[in-house]
């Protein structure tokens, strides 16, 4: 077993390290094994696009994350270090301000340790290069590449990253880690460089959900604390797209199923509304007609320059309409209230995360069929890992609630989380 696969099994759990004492020295210690990971293991996987080494924890305000590493997506701008978007138009640009979700963790007690790679502007272009951890030669997935990487290898216990279509939950599948996308608006998105406004959100990873809730409390959900009956009621959903799942994503719905009926919990197959079945389209629809507007100062600076993909964007290449504009944002309105309607009664609903295993090689960041849904219809997402596909790859499951109800889906991937573990 390489150090790195060693590292991968071994790994304490981020619950642990922010279990650990939050004076000083523990916190120089937690920022110490950071540092010493980041030495071993990101030659690697390549998951920073910048790394502050003099980072210091000695000054960091009590809080939910008082002196705990944290990774920043490098499309979310800082202070500390340069935010370049994975894109040679911003080579070495420093912002004067932090991005407000980053002022608020710090604001908690978090200390950034670095910026983690990115597909160019979180969207389209060019590609990270990090590599999965599991295996070198398979991507991580996109394009929250370097934040799931870096968690996955204990370089930080936390790492912010974003989603507009499913740029979150599949890297975090695919590197085997925990990951909330929450309820979009929940999260400022104030110093984000944008793609689609009504759809992007920042989200986070950790190795446990514990984790997750510590960060989500950071900012402050309205919702009190939840709490579950004895019997968990799950929905088992497969989604329209069903038939792009494989045998592994498939096997680990059923066997998180078997898991929970032998907890004696329920679990009913279930349908969404009517409809369903343009859920996908109507969010690339989209995602790529506010893409136009989102590169547009771009094209106009550095027309020659500016990455063809992204070109497309602005030159609309898709040639959508302002009607099916239109027709997408009404039939996503309509069906947030609608798809909350069929989830009532249950406790999450249970769903793919991702098609399979990571693709193998880097250009390919997989597809986000079983993400584009849920981001467009607003709702909190939280993957979990715990178990393999034939390749020995990571493959996630994912919980889905109606908006708002962030902290009562954690808690409920939380139970379903220690089931996993425990078999």
């Amino acid at each position: 077993m390489s150090k790195l696969q060693n590292r991968l099994t071994n790994n304490p759990t981020a619950s642990e390290i922010l279990a650990s004492p939050s004076d000083h020295e523990g916190a120089r210690k937690n920022l110490s094994d950071c540092l010493a990971a980041i030495e071993q293991y990101e030659a690697e996987v390549h998951a920073f696009a910048s790394i502050d080494k003099n980072v210091s924890v000695d000054d960091a305000p009590q809080g939910l994350l008082t002196g705990i590493p944290i990774g920043i997506k490098d499309v979310i701008e800082s202070v500390a270090l340069p935010t370049e978007f994975n894109s040679p138009l911003y080579e070495n640009h420093q912002p004067v301000r932090d991005a407000a979700c980053i002022a608020v963790l710090k604001a908690q007690g978090a200390v950034v340790l670095g910026k983690t790679t990115t597909v160019e502007f979180a969207s389209l272009g060019r590609v990270a290069e990090t590599r999965n951890p599991h295996n070198l030669a398979h991507t991580p997935g996109g394009t929250s590449s370097g934040s799931a990487a870096a968690v996955a290898t204990g370089m930080v216990p936390i790492a912010l990253g974003t989603q507009t279509g499913g740029s979150t939950i599949r890297p975090a599948s695919f590197c085997g880690v925990a990951a909330l996308k929450p309820t979009w608006g929940l999260v400022p998105t104030e110093g984000l460089k944008p793609y689609a406004p009504s759809l992007d959100t920042i989200s986070w990873m950790a190795r446990s959900v514990a984790d997750l809730e510590r960060v989500l409390l950071c900012f402050e959900p309205l919702e009190q604390i939840p709490q579950l009956k004895d019997v968990l009621r799950i929905g088992m959903y497969r989604t329209p797209y069903w038939e792009k799942a494989d045998a592994s994503t498939r096997s680990a719905l059923l066997e998180t199923v078997r898991i929970l009926e032998s907890h004696g919990h329920i679990v009913e197959q279930v349908d969404g509304p009517a409809g369903d079945e343009e859920l996908n389209q109507a969010q690339d629809t989209i995602m790529h007609a506010e893409g136009r507007p989102a590169y547009l100062a771009e094209s106009l600076q550095w027309p020659d320059e500016l990455h063809v993909d992204l070109r497309g964007e602005v030159e609309n290449v898709k040639k959508i309409s302002p009607t099916r504009i239109v027709t997408a944002y009404d039939y996503l309105g309509s069906m947030r209230p609608a798809m909350e309607q069929a989830m009532s009664g249950f406790d999450a609903w249970l769903t793919p995360a991702v098609p399979g295993e990571a693709p193998a090689g880097l250009q390919s960041t997989g597809d986000a069929v079983f993400n584009r849904l849920w981001t467009g219809l607003h709702v909190p997402c939280v993957t979990l890992p715990g178990f393999r596909g034939p390749s020995n790859l990571p493959v996630g499951i994912q919980l889905v609630a109606p908006r708002f109800k962030d902290r009562h889906l954690l808690a409920t991937a939380a139970s379903i989380e220690k089931m996993i573990k425990d078999g």
